[in-house]
């Protein structure tokens, strides 16, 4: 495949899809924040469902993707794709539920950090991962739990977080524009509809509480979806993986700002940690002129 952005200086498509990154990563936790609020009145799950509706209802009607025009080679990932979106965001917010925040975030991280050892090709990169896996370990301050069933929804969402990684780089090989990302969101909608329909006819639902979740449709799926799918065609899996430890980062700020939460010690250290690590694997990358061209290959 002829990459479309291969005459772009190489520094410039790194750091344009790292600084894409970092405003999807905040997108993200700013739509997480709102659709909590939603929580009390319709469920973790029913925040998922919506989310995914007003995705679809956003990307379809401005992308249009040519559903027809698709082979089967891109069809495959685009399904599973598709079923990343709800399986990530559902066993994350249950893992919370059982077995607190700090836990379920340090274990849903071990995705796209799994991601970004598998693919490192030097050392330098694992000894990056791992001090964002620290540093994620400092923020969260994960404590023990013997509930099975919690801490097993949390390493779905890690392996669907992978897959997402993964599969979104691989639609974004296969497919033009963002016709591929759309066409996720249309099939995963589809499959959270009765979940939503049963939801709204159950329980009475306010408009303050629709209308968080609408906003975390838009700042947690439209932007972070079509962000990270621009993304992952300028930078390698490896550096996106240890890029998204700065999830953990956002979402402590917005805590301390928004929401009064101290940060303690340790806390400020892991950001530190984080910081660095993400600052380290960006300028390591930028000492490998072979890699590059392996990837615009």
């Amino acid at each position: 495949m002829i990459n479309t952005i291969a005459s772009e200086p190489r520094p410039s498509r790194r750091a344009g899809g790292a600084a894409t990154l970092i405003a999807s990563a905040l997108s993200n936790q700013l739509g997480a924040a709102s659709g909590s609020l939603a929580f009390p009145v319709m469920g973790p799950v029913g925040v998922v469902a919506v989310r995914q509706l007003v995705a679809a209802a956003v990307l379809l009607p401005i992308v249009r993707p040519r559903l027809r025009e698709l082979s089967w080679q891109q069809w495959w990932p685009v399904l599973l794709l598709a079923m990343s979106f709800g399986t990530m965001n559902l066993g994350l917010y249950a893992s919370i539920q059982r077995i607190g925040l700090g836990l379920a975030v340090t274990l849903e991280f071990l995705g796209p950090l799994a991601v970004a050892l598998i693919s490192s090709r030097r050392k330098s990169s694992v000894l990056c991962a791992v001090a964002a896996a620290a540093g994620v370990v400092a923020i969260t301050q994960p404590e023990a739990s013997m509930d099975f069933a919690g801490i097993g929804l949390g390493l779905m969402a890690a392996c669907s977080w992978a897959a997402y990684i993964l599969l979104n780089r691989t639609v974004g090989q296969r497919i033009q524009g963002i016709q591929g990302t759309a066409a996720a969101t249309g099939v995963s909608a589809t499959l959270f509809l009765p979940v939503a329909v049963v939801i709204f006819l159950s329980r009475p639902v306010d408009g303050f509480a629709v209308l968080c979740a609408v906003g975390a449709g838009l700042l947690a799926s439209v932007l972070p979806y079509v962000a990270d799918l621009l993304a992952l065609r300028r930078v390698p899996a490896n550096l996106f993986g240890v890029l998204m430890s700065i999830n953990p980062v956002f979402a402590a700020i917005i805590g301390a700002v928004a929401l009064h939460e101290d940060l303690n010690a340790a806390q400020w250290a892991g950001i530190g940690l984080i910081v660095a690590a993400n600052a380290g694997v960006l300028l390591l990358r930028g000492k490998e002129p072979d890699s590059d061209k392996r990837e615009g290959a």
